[in-house]
């Protein structure tokens, strides 16, 4: 079982329609999991099942169901119901293997919507008890104000969970001198294959003694570990190689401790699922350091990077972090590059090849001043090609610079041309003295099939990330992973390295003999046997029981490729960006100040995050694709209906279109997904009345009085109300005067002086704040500009937000047509609202093509810029007065990361004391929060990114942000201009009747 396409020359199910044999196999699973009183969710839909057949691999495996546990119990109770071993079970946390770690064609047992809890924390013992799905870096967090934290540091720390870095043993930055995952585990408790518990901890030879007494299934596990490890003592010391990156899955070598003490969850750490399942864990966690230091060194080859290491190690550095070109070409296209090009993108003479992150870290401030200068020296001595360095100290800078490194992994992902970087040969790890040496004969196979590729890694432990740059819908790219995969698992094994260094095996147990040597690799099967007789646990992987289920092969398993090679050109063109998610999966991110993406966040819901949206909308367009008689086609109408429900809470944010490093843009794939579903299903009335909004509100700003009366009366409420609209602003318009609006002859003598400015009114800011309009004019005014506005211009977004296209092209080109009429003047433009504004960055791109759009700048950008030329004075800032916070719009925040500084900076000039402040999405999202079936969504995300800000003296710069604080918590924040005005006393009055 497995797949989920008519592939031929893999194994595995052969359709998403499941045979009876599945059916039955699958509805007894059910039935006994209902009998055993599961509490958890159940999700058989093909849309599911479709989520839950990729990881950030290349492969597709489509599962029999996923199912969501709710208590510890729960995971007894699935094996109990699983036990006979017709169906395998594969635990899933943060759902970002490399190679396919939890997938399965049997039962995805995904632990991280319910079992995120942290149960308990000692600060006196260091000790925290943490369920399986808890996030790292919620962990973390939670951490933090008691000075401590966990370790372990992996790039995809915003969505791994404990359990899954338990199951591959996972290390990443800083392993040098923090070590593993399982360095931190002081005991488990395991769900054995019967349906058993199983307490692990270190046990002294008495307690182990007893242990292994008795006819259990724990008692028999005790004995066979302990033969294995004491039996074939000799020939572990003899293949487990000296290296920090240990030989995972199954880890034999730590089992019997230095102190002499048996520790069982050496072994477990890095056995992928394949021996127990975790219910809870304590971890021990250490002293967050006192401080940290990080050196930036730029080389003109990645060669003399790699070679270095060796140079700067003497000065014991925590972690030394390489990036070749290719990552630093994609890097440089990312949004946080902007705020690092101080430190990054400074011109050399020699192009820049390579680039390393050596950091120090401590208590002691005066010896890491003493190791920075060590490395200095070791750097000024160096016989690589150095091009120069730079010590980071500011802690702020270095953060970013880390995320700019953890996003390496997917920045790779992120399309050339039809190929992009994938994971294959994703984590190999040699003796670091030999990296340099190894990755120059890595690079000649590489070189040798006309690839390109992009490599970074932990160089400090010899352990590289590599991606091949393939296309995966070509059946001659595809077909390069078994040799590329041969040749590479030969190399590593001659310098003495690993093929699987951090992120596990997954399909690659294939390989197993070849680095276990055949004895050991004997043994690790009986091992296998003795805990999961019936191989229900992860079956396929690491080790087989018997010859029924063998080991998985790394082109025995189908590829996503294979499926979305299918998409019909067409299909493939509107929705590419579906097929090029590689599942990387940082749109599963829990963090409440980052904008991506609030529908996953609040619901822990994968169908209702990018990734599962991506999936589903990929799998759609190859169903469509597919002829008429082809056995999938009878799931199109189950998918479509699952697509649409998915996509319907998608709150158009726009935050995947740059927060995900594939660029990920759901809400335009959205518009395009609902303009050809309405083809085919009739649109609700609301839906028109949506799309005539614009044009209606028109009518509204010139009587609004009248127009509030009519909108919110009882009977106009309820009316709206059977529509599916709730809670509707009052619209409030700007009063400006006539002579305040550009027209034709201001324009002609505007491009001569450089004060003019036109300010553009969008029609939601201009229609229910434009108190807003009225203060930005004011101030601008004051600040010796000479401004206009424009009238209010409609820009379409409801209407790309419904899916109604033709109607969104008509109106971007006529607002596209006044932008350039006045544009042609040379007279800057500026937007209030970014959400509308961050348009002609954006949706207006698409009807555009290859005609320029003039710039249109935000206010701050045009304040800011204003204050750098010396045209705008600056005030003092008062003593003794309270900070404000600002908080941008998450559109803004995901486009713009610099705003809520750029606030800050405006406001601090003119004598404001102000900060920048984060948060996600507060939920409203134009009509999202208007609509009847959101309402509840919407006021939970609110709740989780927004409530416990706005108890605090903050700024929003968001219409809705703005509305939905005022909705929520009975008051709205004041937009930074509303705060200058009154700071700098002025009268909007007064400042209007000067003209």
């Amino acid at each position: 079982m497995g797949g989920d396409a008519d592939l031929t020359g893999v194994a595995g199910r052969s359709s998403l329609y499941l045979a009876a044999s599945e059916l039955h196999i699958r509805d007894v699973f059910l039935a006994r999991l209902a009998a055993e009183g599961f509490e958890g969710d159940i999700t058989p839909q093909v849309s599911a099942r479709l989520v839950g057949a990729t990881d950030n691999s290349i492969y597709q495996r489509l599962p029999l169901a996923v199912i969501y546990p709710r208590t510890t119990e729960d995971l007894n109770r699935a094996v109990r119901a699983a036990e006979d071993g017709s169906l395998t079970l594969a635990m899933r946390g943060g759902g970002t293997g490399t190679n396919g770690q939890s997938l399965t064609a049997g039962i995805v047992v995904d632990v991280a919507r319910y079992l995120d809890r942290i149960l308990d924390f000692d600060p006196d013992t260091g000790h925290v008890t943490v369920e399986p799905g808890v996030v790292l870096a919620r962990l973390n967090a939670f951490l933090k104000p008691h000075g401590y934290f966990f370790p372990p540091t992996v790039s995809t720390a915003t969505r791994a969970t404990i359990g899954g870095m338990i199951a591959t043993d996972a290390s990443g930055k800083g392993s040098r001198i923090y070590g593993r995952t399982s360095d931190y585990i002081e005991t488990m408790d395991v769900v054995l294959s019967d349906g058993s518990n199983l307490h692990v901890e270190k046990l002294a030879s008495d307690a182990l003694e007893h242990k292994k007494t008795g006819s259990d299934l724990s008692a028999r596990v005790y004995r066979e570990v302990y033969r294995v490890v004491t039996e074939q003592a000799d020939e572990i010391r003899r293949v487990f190689p000296d290296m920090n990156r240990g030989l995972t899955g199954y880890n034999l070598e730590n089992v019997l401790l230095e102190n002499g003490q048996f520790s069982l969850a050496r072994l477990l750490a890095g056995s992928e699922g394949t021996l127990a399942l975790t219910k809870r864990v304590v971890l021990r966690v250490r002293k967050l350091p006192k401080y940290r230091q990080l050196l930036v060194v730029r080389y003109a080859s990645f060669d003399s990077t790699l070679r270095d290491v060796q140079t700067i190690l003497p000065a014991n550095p925590s972690a030394v972090e390489v990036l070749d070109d290719r990552v630093l070409e994609k890097a440089s296209q990312d949004i946080v590059w902007q705020s690092l090009e101080s430190v990054l993108g400074a011109r050399s003479e020699q192009p820049v090849r390579g680039m390393s992150f050596v950091e120090f870290v401590g208590d002691d401030e005066g010896h890491l001043h003493q190791q920075m200068q060590e490395a200095v020296t070791l750097l000024e001595s160096s016989p690589y090609e150095v091009i120069d360095y730079k010590p980071v100290s500011d802690q702020a800078i270095i953060n970013q610079l880390w995320t700019l490194r953890e996003k390496s992994v997917g920045l790779l992902g992120r399309p050339d041309g039809r190929k992009q970087g994938v994971a294959f040969v994703e984590d190999t790890a040699v003796p670091p003295e030999a990296l340099a040496d190894y990755v120059s004969e890595f690079r000649g196979i590489l070189d040798g099939y006309g690839l390109s590729y992009g490599m970074f890694g932990h160089a400090d432990v010899g352990c590289l990330h590599v991606r091949p740059f393939l296309d995966m819908l070509s059946e001659h790219d595809r077909a390069l992973i078994r040799p590329i995969s041969d040749a590479v698992a030969n190399l590593t094994r001659r310098h003495g390295g690993l093929l699987w260094g951090e992120h596990g095996r997954g399909y690659r147990g294939e390989f197993s003999p070849l680095f276990f040597g055949e004895t050991l690799f004997a043994e690790l099967c009986r091992i296998k046997e003795v805990f999961d007789p019936r191989d229900i646990f992860n079956r396929g992987k690491l080790a087989p029981v018997g010859v029924k289920y063998p080991v998985d092969r790394i082109d025995g398993i189908p590829f996503k490729g294979q499926f979305d090679e299918q998409i019909s050109s067409d299909l493939r063109d509107d929705f590419s960006l579906s097929v090029s998610c590689n599942g990387n999966g940082a749109c599963y991110n829990r963090e409440p100040d980052m904008a991506m993406c609030p529908s996953y966040k609040a619901t822990k819901d994968r169908l209702q995050s990018p990734k599962g949206r991506a999936t589903l909308l990929r799998s759609w367009a190859r169903l469509n694709s597919l002829p008429d008689t082809a056995s999938d086609k009878s799931a199109l109408p189950e998918l479509t209906a699952e697509l649409k429900a998915s996509l319907d809470t998608c709150l158009s944010c726009k935050a995947c279109a740059t927060q995900c490093p594939i660029r990920v843009d759901i809400p335009s794939m959205r518009s395009k997904f609902l303009d050809l579903y309405f083809l085919k299903h009739r649109r609700p009335v609301r839906d028109y009345l949506v799309y005539w909004l614009e044009p209606l509100l028109k009518v509204g700003r010139q009587m609004p009085t009248l127009a509030n009366i009519l909108m919110q009366n009882p009977i106009s409420t309820m009316f709206l109300k059977k529509l599916g609209l709730v809670d509707l602003p009052k619209i409030s318009p700007a009063r400006l005067p006539k002579i305040t609006q550009v027209s034709t002859e201001w324009l002609e003598q505007a491009g001569n002086n450089d004060r003019s400015v036109v300010l553009i009114q969008d029609s939601f800011t201009g229609s229910f704040d434009g108190g807003v309009i009225e203060s930005a004019y004011t101030l601008l005014k004051s600040l010796g500009m000479d401004p206009r506005v424009t009238s209010v211009w409609d820009n379409g977004k409801a209407r790309h937000v419904r899916g109604f296209r033709k109607g969104f092209s008509a109106t971007a080109r006529k607002t596209l047509k006044q932008l350039k009429n006045i544009a042609r003047h040379g007279v800057p433009v500026i937007s209030l609202d970014a959400a509308t504004g961050l348009m002609f960055e954006q949706e207006y791109r698409d009807v555009a093509g290859s005609e320029a759009i003039p710039t249109v700048l935000s206010l701050e950008a045009f304040l800011k810029r204003q204050i750098t030329k010396g045209i705008i004075p600056s005030n003092a800032v008062k003593p003794d007065t309270a900070a404000l916070t600002i908080i941008s719009h998450c559109t803004e925040q995901a486009v713009r990361p610099g705003s809520a500084e750029d606030w800050t900076v405006i406001l601090r000039h003119l004598g404001v004391q102000a900060d920048a402040g984060k948060a996600g999405c507060c939920g409203m999202a134009g009509l999202f929060g208007h609509e009847k079936e959101h309402a509840d969504l919407s006021a939970s995300i609110f709740a989780q990114n927004w409530a416990s800000k706005a108890e605090g003296n903050i700024l929003a710069t968001g219409f809705s942000c703005r509305c939905q604080t005022k909705r929520l918590a009975g008051r709205r924040p004041a937009h930074p201009v509303e705060i200058l005005v009154s700071h700098l006393q002025l009268k909007i009055e007064k400042a209007v009747s000067t003209q």
